[in-house]
């Protein structure tokens, strides 16, 4: 009976968790209101990234103001890592990711953050946050994370 019971719960747990995608009112996905992980208290680690592209959105400036003000503050090293979706062959997508991974560095590099503590890894599509192959995973996926050392 024991195990029924502990085989229930952790089913109705695994069914509760899983297939939650949050969507703006208008019903349309939105990467930043997806998972986000923080540096620090208030000071998201994740910027989002328009398809195929390096460009920094203005979103995406405003949490790397607050990393860079972070930063600045307490001189602790960060990796950034580079991540595109699924679409595009690996050697493509390593590039892409690179580039996503040094606009974040010399974004925040220009806003004073010390070069000594900024460092880029690119992982293409190799470390997806969503595995799943559509339109709201593939947002969540072209990203820039910052991650202390």
């Amino acid at each position: 009976m024991r195990l029924k019971i502990v085989t229930l719960l952790a089913t109705l747990f695994l069914v509760t968790a899983c297939g939650y995608s949050p969507a703006d009112e208008d019903g349309s996905w939105d990467a930043w209101s997806g998972v986000q992980d923080y540096l620090a208290e208030g000071v998201p680690s994740t910027v989002y990234f328009a398809f195929d592209s390096s460009a920094l959105e203005s979103r995406a400036k405003d949490v790397l103001d607050k990393q860079a003000n972070w930063l600045k503050g307490n001189g602790k090293g960060v990796m950034i890592e580079g991540h595109c979706d699924e679409r595009g062959t690996r050697e493509y997508n390593l590039a892409l990711g690179e580039r996503r991974a040094n606009a974040v560095k010399h974004y925040l590099a220009s806003k004073g953050v010390s070069g000594g503590q900024l460092r880029t890894i690119s992982y293409g599509a190799e470390r997806p946050r969503l595995a799943d192959s559509n339109e709201n995973a593939w947002e969540q996926n072209r990203r820039g994370v910052t991650i202390t050392d």
